[in-house]
């Protein structure tokens, strides 16, 4: 399991609402991704990948089911608190640091918001 508490918004994190793509980026991001990124803090991370096909993402309550994984996803959430989520059909070629959830609508994630794989 992998849970992480969102911590702040950056002013351009909710214009991808349209695209159903939610940024995940740790503290530490560069002020550029900050704009763009719900940035969290990480509070459980018990094995490496978390993040699996047929897994569970829960968010505040709200259940999706993950559909695909990038290759560096898992690695990225661990390194860099970084992941891409899409709330869509999955592409052919899946991006490093993607993730595809369903349903397909965009979460309500706020300030303290609980984000947690399984």
């Amino acid at each position: 399991m992998y849970q992480t508490i969102v911590k702040e918004i950056g002013p351009m994190a909710q214009a991808f609402e349209a695209d159903k793509i939610v940024i995940l980026f740790g503290m530490e991001a560069p002020a550029e991704l900050k704009e763009i990124s719900f940035l969290h803090q990480v509070e459980q991370a018990e094995e490496d990948n978390a993040i699996k096909e047929g897994g569970t993402l829960i968010i505040d309550g709200q259940e999706f089911l993950i559909e695909k994984v990038g290759s560096a996803a898992n690695e990225n959430l661990q390194t860099l608190g970084h992941i891409s989520i899409y709330f869509t059909e999955p592409e052919a070629e899946v991006l490093p640091g993607a993730v595809f959830a369903s349903p397909h609508t965009f979460p309500v994630i706020q300030e303290g918001s609980k984000i947690t794989f399984k």
